[in-house]
């Protein structure tokens, strides 16, 4: 079975996380990886952060979350930017190839 890389959003309600978005990478953790090194954010979770971007990999279909980063809304419209150009960018080079 392939690993899948995806990145997911999510905000915090009174009842918890809810997810809202998710962006697939296929299975380029490489390309993954890096680009969530670029994402503007803080690595610590605080209780007042109320978005999160996860960087998730399936495991044997099972999502297992590598990493989160919180930000502000400023911040989550740059990044949001960010990983549409990029998938952009990967998604037509596979094409190309």
């Amino acid at each position: 079975m392939k690993t899948q890389f995806y990145i997911l959003l999510s905000l915090k309600t009174p009842q918890g996380f809810t997810d809202y978005g998710q962006y697939f990478f296929g299975n380029d953790r490489s390309a993954a990886y890096g680009l969530f090194r670029q994402l503007k954010g803080a690595e610590q979770l605080r209780d007042v952060c109320l978005l999160h971007i996860d960087l998730m990999e399936t495991v044997n279909d099972l999502p297992v979350k590598i990493k989160t980063i919180c930000c502000t809304l400023d911040e989550l419209g740059h990044n949001c930017k960010l990983i549409a150009r990029e998938i952009f960018r990967l998604k037509n080079l596979e094409e190309m190839a």
